[in-house]
């Protein structure tokens, strides 16, 4: 039941006070619900002026009125609305927020989160050492993510503590996979995963005892993980090669000149190239195409040019295996889609390196689209906006010109041919 009278509320929610309330609700909720202070209105018309008149007891003449809320507090008291200024309000409309109480209780929330955290490091075999203070403080000023509540964030530095006593306590085992410590601590397989908040803070620690950097790099972040023998998932993820001949006469190297000999393609996962010897020939020229069709062709073709697939956007495991053959001295020559993420990628791999352009020029492309269209085959528009090529100024003007994407299959008979000659 309402505690206002119905004539009473009607009046006091008429638009001649609307201003006044919403004035007052956001001082009241923001000052701790008190009474105090005062509010100050401007442009105030005249069905304002004159409704302000009869609530404060007062003649107002002027455009600006100043209203003290101690004052107002006590007129409604003393009205027919019986009640005092905040009751008044809640009839009107919502409760009030103590924003005040709010953020002090976030603060407390938030200051638990860390006192919870210095208190799980203090109980742990890992009290005594100078890195977990460190970690500690880095922790803290890097804060929680957002999203995730205190009573969550406390569970998952509980869980980081866990971890890295497991990995770096006085006690701890041997080798084991990620996923099943990560089973160990968090009860799910994944909760180690790369990206995770656990997976920083864990990362985080590890480096911290070695006196390493933090990788920013997925190659680093597994790295890290092998300095506590943890092993990560190094067998899902592949990069597509063809025609590899490397020297060496360990049975993984022999595996792979035997697949270039029979024209095989073969799926190199970051297991094989962290135990593979690749040394080929230096200055050996590496073909870098973006699309798999583009392996499929060259192994239907017997080509012999060695030819390595970033099957899209270069992952990871792609990038491992180019810098191992940069590091021999192999070159490079990329081709990708003529289109604006294709552009992009071409720009990436090019600069990291130095791969010279293959078939990827402005005049390659005029030459493929003409020819695309007399042909008659389907026109595929460009989507997004232009990216600039680093090796030939004229691509972009000329791609924005026909506004045509081309995929890589659209010059795949050019690539084989390419491919089919020793150099």
């Amino acid at each position: 039941m309402s505690g206002l009278p119905s004539a009473t509320r009607d009046w006091l929610t008429g638009p001649g006070l609307t201003r006044l309330w919403e004035g007052v609700r956001t001082r009241l909720e923001s000052n701790g619900v008190q009474a105090t202070g005062s509010l100050r209105l401007t442009a105030v018309n005249a069905q304002e002026r004159n409704d302000l008149s009869l609530l404060l007891g007062k003649p107002l003449t002027g455009t600006t009125v100043t209203v003290r809320l101690d004052v107002l507090d006590a007129r409604l008291r003393a009205s027919a609305a019986a009640l005092g200024l905040r009751e008044t309000l809640e009839e009107l409309g919502p409760p009030l927020t103590d924003r005040r109480a709010a953020r002090a209780d976030v603060a407390a929330r938030r200051e638990q989160v860390w006192s919870s955290l210095a208190s799980s490091l203090d109980a742990s075999p890992l009290a005594d050492r100078e890195w977990p203070r460190q970690w500690y403080d880095l922790s803290r000023r890097a804060g929680v993510p957002r999203g995730v509540r205190p009573e969550a964030a406390i569970g998952t530095l509980r869980q980081a503590v866990h971890v890295l006593t497991a990995l770096l306590g006085p006690e701890r085992n041997g080798a084991r996979g990620r996923g099943e410590l990560a089973a160990m601590a968090t009860g799910s397989a994944h909760g180690l995963d790369d990206g995770t908040w656990l997976a920083r803070l864990v990362q985080r620690g590890v480096a911290l005892a070695h006196g390493t950097e933090f990788p920013d790099d997925a190659a680093g972040r597994r790295a890290l993980w092998r300095l506590v023998s943890v092993t990560p998932d190094e067998v899902s993820s592949t990069v597509l090669a063809y025609g590899l001949r490397p020297d060496g006469e360990g049975w993984r190297e022999r595996a792979l000149r035997e697949r270039a000999e029979h024209h095989a393609e073969a799926h190199l996962t970051p297991r094989d190239l962290h135990v593979l010897r690749l040394r080929l020939p230096a200055g050996t020229l590496i073909h870098i195409c973006e699309n798999p069709r583009v392996v499929e062709a060259a192994a239907d073709a017997a080509c012999v040019q060695p030819l390595v697939c970033t099957s899209g956007s270069a992952a990871t495991v792609v990038l491992t295996l180019l810098d191992a053959l940069a590091a021999t001295g192999c070159r490079f020559a990329y081709h990708g889609d003529f289109d604006w993420p294709g552009i992009a990628l071409a720009n990436r791999v090019m600069r990291r390196y130095e791969a010279l352009p293959w078939r990827m020029g402005a005049a390659d492309y005029e030459h493929l689209a003409a020819r695309s269209q007399a042909e008659g085959v389907p026109q595929l528009a460009l989507d997004g906006p232009p990216v600039g090529a680093d090796w030939d100024p004229d691509l972009a003007p000329a791609m924005t010109a026909l506004g045509v994407a081309l995929h890589e299959e659209a010059t795949l008979e050019l690539l084989v041919d390419d491919l089919s000659h020793q150099v």
